[in-house]
């Protein structure tokens, strides 16, 4: 396998990794009982830097900046797998960043989140590391 076909694997998982994200993390189930809760962090507002605020939109500022980022990522992954032997041998440090970062995520989504999130952050670090390896391979170092 290839790594320019690596990173476009990786590319579409975060694209959906990042519209999952993005339309998803708002919803509860009332069954979790966190119905008063919701409520409170959407009623209590408080001022911060002379804005109006609630808990609600900490929350959402941050969930929507998880998906802007992950969108973010798809294309980088989609740019890397465009990318000339030569030029991916010098984006050597990059290509194993974009991999860790995407490992950190994949320890964090399995501390505190559930299935859905740890399965596509699994799969997108395995891609990153593995094209990362593999372009190593593909393109000894320039002289």
């Amino acid at each position: 396998m290839k790594a320019s076909l690596l990173y476009r694997i990786a590319a579409i998982l975060l694209v959906l990794f990042a519209a999952g994200h993005t339309f998803a993390f708002r919803q509860s189930d009332p069954q979790w009982g966190v119905d008063a809760l919701l409520g409170a962090i959407r009623s209590r507002h408080f001022v911060v830097q002379g804005f109006d605020r609630t808990y609600w939109d900490f929350f959402l500022a941050a969930g929507f900046s998880v998906g802007a980022f992950y969108l973010f990522a798809a294309i980088l992954a989609w740019q890397l797998s465009r990318l000339p032997a030569g030029t991916l041998a010098l984006m050597r440090g990059t290509a194993w960043a974009f991999a860790l970062c995407f490992a950190v995520i994949t320890i964090v989504s399995a501390t505190y989140l559930f299935v859905v999130p740890i399965a596509f952050a699994t799969l997108v670090t395995l891609c990153l590391i593995a094209a990362a390896w593999l372009s190593a391979k593909e393109n000894p170092p320039l002289q």
